[in-house]
């Protein structure tokens, strides 16, 4: 699908007054994934990619709002089983239902990003000297984040920690090594710590579907890796999953009545023992 007229005197218009930094030439992961939650912080480049891969394959936005439910009823789980402090990593834009107002106003929280607009805007909302705090550092390098005078002040590593990691590995190459990121990043958790994980898949849809949908992705600034489960799995290396393990994040631990679509998110949640 094609940039309707509309969109693109959107884009013109929104060209023109773009804060410096800010480029609305190719879609984002954020701002796509906004778009997908009914949010205004995109452009029209990131409603068209959205539009065009939903037109290929009906239902592949889906994992988005599935990924918001998900992370929201682990939240909720590790709450519940005395986790008072969280690390959000990728956080994204702002959205309904952020981990500081899931988990309630005692609980400690660090939002990180590489993105310095996703940044921003969460500073923007946060008060400066609450307990939800948001940085910029690159994730992919877990001591930059470690070791940020932020998280050295609020997160105290001799108690449990909450390791949110959903809708972000499938921004991280293999040549970045997942599974060493997850093991700098559970090293100095304490016992009792858990760690939360969403990734998309397409082991779900016909090869030329996988096809269509990787040439797409391609139009991302981002580069994109899709994981079947076996590797989903593999993530949890030295947390134990609780049940039912990895699964379609539907289906973990669900609330409500769900449906399934073409569009497939894994989750699990693990805890280190």
């Amino acid at each position: 699908m094609t940039l309707t007229e509309r969109d693109r005197e959107a884009q013109v218009t929104e060209q023109a007054w773009l804060p410096r930094g800010v480029d609305a030439h190719r879609p984002t992961e954020a701002r796509v994934h906004d778009y997908a939650l009914g949010g205004k912080d995109n452009y029209a480049i990131d409603r068209a990619y959205a539009h065009k891969l939903m037109s290929l394959v009906p239902g592949i936005g889906r994992p988005v709002v599935d990924n918001s439910r998900f992370a929201r009823r682990a939240i909720r789980h590790l709450r519940d089983a005395g986790i008072r402090q969280f690390l959000e990593i990728g956080c994204g834009l702002p959205r309904p239902g952020d981990v500081h107002e899931v988990a309630g106003p005692d609980a400690v929280v660090v939002y990180v990003d590489y993105d310095p607009v996703a940044v921003s805007h969460f500073q923007a909302v946060l008060p400066s000297t609450g307990p939800a705090r948001a940085i910029r550092a690159d994730a992919t390098r877990p001591a930059e984040v470690l070791s940020h005078p932020v998280v050295g002040e609020v997160i105290d590593f001799a108690e449990p920690v909450g390791l949110l990691t959903t809708y972000f590995f499938h921004l991280v190459t293999p040549e970045d090594d997942p599974a060493r990121i997850l093991r700098e990043f559970r090293e100095p958790l304490a016992s009792g710590s858990h760690l939360v994980l969403s990734h998309p898949t397409l082991d779900f849809l016909a090869e030329e579907e996988i096809a269509a949908v990787r040439e797409v992705f391609a139009e991302l600034r981002e580069r994109v890796t899709v994981r079947g489960r076996a590797e989903v799995a593999a993530l949890f290396d030295g947390f134990d999953l609780l049940d039912p393990g990895v699964v379609e994040a539907p289906r973990w631990r669900p609330d409500r009545p769900y449906r399934m679509s073409a569009g497939r998110l894994l989750a699990g949640v693990g805890r280190k023992a």
